[in-house]
């Protein structure tokens, strides 16, 4: 018996000293994985700024060698990326026991590895015809687009079907080629699913929109667009906003360029732009107040040591990054709460337009619903989805071969007539008004309107945990509304921070982490009661169609 259980002490020995070897041994590469994944990250954060500075600061003077700047961080950055003993790597590391990495490090693997290959997985010739293509595809788009002549653009939109599902295959010839596509922009996402949440949305708003433009009440918004605001005091108020809401100018700031954007190079240094219209102050307020969204996202990305500097400590998906600046714009800047936040900022800014309206004149102001636009950057929140469906719906059947590209604009006008009732005049107007196709980047379309849905069932989940929570509390405390009101948006933003922005993109899916957060996966019908019961309030929409019956 003595022998018997040395032997057994022994062995326990020697298997303990060869676990702890192999765990070390995985530390030791994971931490090795990392050091290359954030030397990739310093060199992308540089990119950022030279980026920015070019949309901002930039001499005209400089662009060519900019250009040249651009180029050689490319190529730094693609020879980093795709180095071969980081593959290994990576490969070891995803292939590891489950138990040998924690859940953020099992993430990052993940997704680095996913990367790698792709990254790895297409040929340089197929590389460096997609690069010479978006050049040429862009330059007839722009043609084309003068002339609204589809003619121009539809051999290079062919051409990009073509590569598209050549680089589909390359990466994963086992999936459909447009889910392949889709996962640069939504992981996780599949075309079936978009599917299924689309008809939803579809066969929701086609009425809703029939009936707002059946609707007798009209909104006034004429004062609010009309006349002269001075756009140096529209950045003063519109800076003040954005730091109300939670923007931190020791790790940011905010300049004009003429596209907003977001971006920059770390958490600790983000850059932020808007822009304003003299004669339309409406713009500039939405559109900053959408930027900072995604500002406060980046500035609340996860810092700890497992997190910082790893792209696990990024955004999910463009959709869940587009969530909170829409979350920000639509569900608090266009609330009725809101306005009564700002309404005295803007009395004291431009007192001869606003002294004598009160926050509901502003509420039915911001929230008009114009007759339905046939450009979509200048739809409303009711009717923007429209447009979204109808181009996935477009470059998803380019990509099936069940839509021809010489059919493109035939099927365009069709479904403009059919889903938003009107009439496209001509192709500049319609298919070419958009300059995705030209870059070749289908599946991005659908993350606009994701990103709406998904900040529509956020909001609603921290609505409602705030207020169960003020009500708890022995000193009853502010309603999530009416600390809007109030203009304390700390409750929010930690609420965001901490649900969504630490989480980074450890969960695989928007879908997941709606389950974390809110307890089911994206539900459509949660955005479109919003939008019902929203604007059947301003419109009287019953009342409306009570009376023609």
């Amino acid at each position: 018996m003595r022998f018997g259980v040395k032997v057994l002490i022994f062995s326990m020995y020697r298997s303990s000293r060869a676990f702890s070897a192999i765990n070390n041994n995985y530390s030791n590469l994971y931490s090795q994985v990392t050091t290359k994944l954030k030397e990739i990250n310093y060199l992308q954060g540089i990119v950022g700024l030279l980026t920015w500075d070019e949309m901002t600061y930039m001499p005209p003077g400089a662009a060519q060698c900019r250009g040249t700047q651009n180029s050689v961080m490319a190529g730094i950055i693609y020879d980093k990326s795709t180095d071969k003993e980081l593959g290994e790597m990576l490969q070891m590391l995803k292939v590891a026991p489950q138990e040998q990495l924690n859940e953020v490090q099992r993430a990052l693997i993940r997704d680095e590895h996913l990367k790698y290959t792709k990254n790895t997985a297409l040929p340089k010739e197929l590389v460096q015809k997609l690069a010479q293509l978006e050049t040429d595809s862009y330059n007839a788009w722009v043609e084309a687009r003068k002339t609204a002549e589809f003619g121009k653009f539809a051999p290079f939109l062919q051409e990009w079907v073509v590569a598209s599902l050549q680089k589909a295959r390359y990466i994963n010839p086992n999936e459909k080629p447009y889910d392949v596509l889709l996962q640069d922009f939504e992981k996780g996402m599949t075309s079936d699913r978009l599917d299924e949440i689309f008809l939803e949305i579809r066969n929701g708003l086609v009425q809703l929109i029939a009936d707002i433009r059946a609707s007798r009440t009209l909104p006034d918004t004429a004062w609010m667009r009309g006349g002269s605001f001075d756009t140096e005091l529209q950045s003063q108020l519109c800076k003040g906003i954005s730091i109300d809401l939670g923007f931190d100018e020791s790790n940011g700031r905010l300049d004009a360029s003429v596209h907003p954007f977001t971006g920059g190079a770390h958490p600790t240094d983000v850059r932020m732009t808007t822009r304003f219209k003299a004669n339309d102050i409406t713009e500039g307020l939405t559109g900053c107040i959408h930027e900072t969204g995604h500002a406060l996202y980046e500035q609340g990305r996860n810092l700890s040591p497992d997190w910082k500097d790893l792209s696990v400590s990024g955004p999910l998906s463009m959709g869940i990054h587009e969530s909170q600046s829409l979350l920000w714009e639509r569900m608090v800047g266009l609330s009725k709460p809101f306005q009564r936040y700002l309404l005295p900022k803007l009395q004291a800014i431009f007192p001869d337009k606003f002294s004598d309206r009160t926050p509901e004149d502003l509420y039915l102001a911001m929230n008009c619903i114009k007759d339905p636009s046939i450009i979509r950057l200048e739809s409303d929140e009711v009717t923007y989805t429209m447009h979204i469906i109808l181009r996935y719906e477009i470059e998803k059947g380019l990509l099936d071969g069940s839509i021809p590209v010489e059919e493109v604009p035939a099927v365009w006008n069709s479904k403009m007539k059919e889903y938003l009732g009107v009439e496209v005049m001509d192709d500049a107007q319609g298919c070419l008004q958009d300059i995705h196709w030209a870059g070749g980047a289908f599946g991005y379309f659908p993350t606009y309107s994701l990103g709406a849905m998904y900040a529509c069932q956020l909001y609603a989940c921290a609505k409602e945990q705030v207020d169960v929570a003020s009500k708890s509390t022995c000193t009853k405390g502010p309603t999530l509304e009416e600390n809007i009101a109030l203009g304390n948006f700390a409750v929010l933003k930690n609420w965001l921070n901490k649900n969504v922005h630490k989480l980074g993109s450890v969960p695989a899916s928007g879908d997941e982490l709606m389950e974390r957060v809110t307890g089911n996966r994206l539900q459509p019908e949660t955005f479109l009661n919003y939008l019902r019961c929203k604007y059947t309030e301003i419109y009287k929409l019953r009342e409306s169609i009570s009376s023609d019956n």
